[in-house]
């Protein structure tokens, strides 16, 4: 029986580590916001949130890995050690560790503390993943630009390396986060955490051709669409892929085709992109969803699976440990893979989903239970249950999307997932309700028969 790789999820928070490990994780991985790239919604900026954060991961035998993957300039790096020190104390199970002379320093500082080599070292190949084993480094999480059998060989290659791969979130549009988009809009520089996902704006796109004087310059007055009326090109919620034969159209310029894109709040401040026969993939990607690629994962030897999204929900969290963990589960006992589990990843906030660079082409199996299984297995969070009232036989529910009687409800819970449809809604005075609206509402529902009475959340069917 193939060993269980190790299933890491995102915390941004202690309630986002707690349910992670409820649903399945095996660990998790937080930072403090000045040295890894996660500012926003990141509520370890205090030494008592990471204290009790270890200590919560130790006490039920998990593992709490620190990111401190930062490209820092001279002013981080003068103060660095000295803020690192109390945060070592703590006894994290590894840092998570992108730049050379930071990984230099802490090895001479902390020389038994081990460190995990970020995603942003773009490693590619096992040759670098030697050059950084000699250096001390205990695992590698290699780059998401890297199919299977690449991962397979790096894993015949370097036998007594850990290895991490992602397998479920965001991807950037540049080479495993190296993008500068969002320094050049306003800048706030990704590579320092503050990324403001530029990539995922509002644009809309003109045509480019070449002047006389050899300037760029729209080839039309109006762009040729935006995506809010057509689903042509990029948006905040859509994938960006223009792909256009060349030969036709604007004119070639350097032998590729030139397009302008105007941002939503600058208008008239059009940007140059090319264009070559393999498309365009300057602006918003789909979000990773490798669960299918499992398997082979399991059968290559990786030794971590990671989830990306410290700025997501609780929900987001529990919803992926939970589908990883039975993923993982099944593939090291021997079991198929259950295509039902896209459809559970479905009711995730999503722009699409693509199992990035791991297989370039999916067979027709995999197509079919792909669009089969995703569409008629997708739910969408309508509450999270905080509470259950013994008296009346009934869970209290904090509503978060509207739903009514007669929807297919299921109960999301760390002890499995349970199927009900509404037959019954009480609001705090025990009045019946037809239909909930939305959000900002507490209502009182019963629980489907097995399932526990604790905090989980609630999902409808669409």
């Amino acid at each position: 029986m193939p060993t269980a790789p190790e299933l890491l999820a995102p915390a941004g928070s202690l309630d986002m580590m707690r349910t992670a490990f409820a649903y399945g994780a095996d660990a998790v991985y937080a930072g403090q916001p000045r040295y890894s790239l996660r500012v926003r919604n990141n509520s370890f900026d205090k030494l008592d949130a990471l204290a009790t954060g270890i200590d919560e991961a130790h006490a039920l035998g998990r593992a709490f890995h620190l990111v401190a993957n930062i490209s820092p300039h001279n002013s981080k790096v003068r103060t660095y050690l000295r803020d690192m020190e109390d945060v070592v104390a703590l006894g994290p199970d590894a840092l998570i560790m992108a730049d050379p002379g930071l990984i230099m320093m802490t090895r001479e500082r902390w020389p038994d503390m081990p460190i995990h080599l970020s995603v942003q070292a773009n490693t590619t190949n096992y040759a670098s993943v030697r050059f950084w084993q000699s250096l001390g480094v205990k695992r590698i999480i290699l780059s998401r630009e890297l199919s299977l059998d690449e991962v397979a060989e790096i894993r015949q290659e370097c036998p007594d390396m850990e290895l991490e791969v992602f397998v479920h979130g965001a991807l950037c549009i540049a080479y495993s986060g190296r993008c500068l988009l969002s320094g050049y809009f306003n800048h706030r520089d990704p590579n320092q955490g503050s990324c403001t996902n530029s990539c995922r704006w509002d644009y809309r796109m003109h045509e480019g051709t070449e002047n006389d004087a050899g300037d760029v310059v729209a080839s039309k007055a109006a762009p040729i669409g935006n995506p809010r009326d057509a689903g042509a090109v990029g948006t905040a919620t859509r994938p960006m892929a223009v792909t256009t034969a060349l030969g036709g159209g604007p004119r070639h310029i350097g032998g590729s085709k030139t397009w302008l894109l105007e941002e939503g709040t600058r208008p008239g401040e059009l940007m140059p992109i090319e264009e070559d026969e393999h498309g365009t993939y300057i602006l918003n990607s789909k979000d990773l969803r490798a669960i299918e690629h499992i398997g082979r994962l399991v059968e290559i030897g990786v030794d971590s699976l990671k989830i990306e999204g410290r700025t997501k929900s609780p929900y987001y969290v529990a919803r992926a440990a939970q589908s990883y963990r039975r993923a993982i589960d099944d593939a090291v006992a021997g079991r198929p893979f259950d295509p039902g589990l896209l459809g559970a990843l479905e009711g995730l906030a999503n722009r699409g989903y693509t199992d990035g660079f791991y297989q370039r082409h999916s067979t027709p199996e995999h197509q079919n239970y792909l669009r089969g299984h995703s569409e008629s297995g997708r739910s969408r969070l309508v509450g999270e249950v905080t509470g259950f009232d013994a008296a009346r036989g009934l869970a209290e529910v904090e509503v978060k999307n509207g739903f009514g009687l007669g929807d297919r409800l299921e109960f999301v819970t760390p002890a499995g997932n349970f199927e009900v449809v509404a037959e019954r809604i009480e609001d705090a005075a025990g009045e019946a309700q037809e239909r909930i609206p939305g959000s900002g509402r507490t209502v009182w529902l019963p629980l489907p028969e097995g399932a526990p009475q604790g905090e989980c959340f609630v999902a409808r069917f669409v």
